[in-house]
């Protein structure tokens, strides 16, 4: 059975969603801050005390403009500001919900999932901006599309391996997902989409 989002009663964790070989990755990034910094990871909790931005990703493009950080140390010092500062951390479910406000494109989201669900071994996670899927890595994920009605998949597999499928933009996911397919309603995660996501799956 596919690994579910915990529920409010259950207290999220860094790792919630992650396959082991993710885990490992996030852990060397926290692990190689201070030797490829110079700077402690408590030193650049200080340095976020500074950041007149307040979005995410100007917050990000402020540590990378003016200190040289680049994504993924970034993200991890964003993330160990925010707990020192007792801000507190959404449940897989609240950060959903806040990712699927339209409604056509939430039933979309919860048609893949199912989709997933019946894959056995696929495991969910949930980021602010997207949804993810994976086995030993990410095999697939999904965000609003534009309009915001729409879904935008991404898969780990080649465009050419279905007609319907196309090179992805600038998705801010794995670079693994090499696909994207737009659905614009639920109807359209058939039992086609749910052969690709068993391909991707099985890729990965």
């Amino acid at each position: 059975m596919a690994d579910r989002p915990l529920t409010q009663e259950q207290t999220p964790t860094e790792d919630q969603g992650r396959t082991e070989q993710q885990r490992k990755w996030r852990a060397s990034v926290r692990a190689s801050l201070e030797t490829t910094t110079g700077r402690s990871l408590a030193q650049w909790v200080e340095i976020a005390g500074q950041c007149p931005e307040t979005r995410p990703r100007a917050r990000q493009k402020w540590f990378k403009d003016v200190h040289g950080l680049g994504q993924n140390y970034a993200m991890l010092v964003m993330g160990e500001a925010a707990r020192a500062a007792g801000v507190p951390r959404s449940t897989p479910e609240q950060t959903a919900a806040a990712l699927w406000t339209d409604a056509n494109a939430a039933a979309i989201a919860r048609a893949l999932q199912a989709k997933v669900d019946a894959i056995d071994g696929a495991i969910t996670g949930q980021r602010k901006t997207y949804a993810t899927w994976s086995r030993r890595y990410a095999f697939a994920a999904a965000r609003p599309g534009r309009p915001a009605s729409t879904v935008r998949l991404g898969l780990a597999l080649e465009p050419d391996a279905d007609p319907r499928l196309s090179p992805p933009g600038r998705e801010g996911w794995s670079e693994r997902l090499k696909s994207t397919l737009v659905l614009v309603s639920a109807t359209e995660v058939d039992a086609a989409v749910a052969t690709l996501l068993r391909q991707a799956f099985a890729a990965s």
